[in-house]
């Protein structure tokens, strides 16, 4: 079965990215070739800080919206356990 992932990288500027793929390294270097969001285009490197695994691309989306509504302290915590 394929596992879906909420990831968050942290940009070379220090600023928090936060997406899902079914591929965490892929898709990290897709953001590093300057090919994955728009965002991360102009703050490469970028580097994997944070994941969760889902069963379904459902849930990992819900939790990526729950996540980006997060503030920054919450999304650094995250990290912490």
């Amino acid at each position: 079965m394929k596992m879906h992932y909420v990831y968050m990288v942290k940009c070379a500027d220090g600023t928090l990215y936060t997406g899902w793929t079914t591929d965490i390294e892929k898709r990290i270097q897709t953001h590093n070739a300057k090919k994955g969001a728009k965002y991360t285009k102009s703050r490469t490197p970028v580097e994997l800080f944070y994941h969760e695994e889902y069963e379904t691309k459902s849930q990992a989306l819900k939790r990526e919206a729950a996540i980006k509504k997060l503030t920054r302290k919450q999304k650094l915590e995250l990290k912490n356990g």
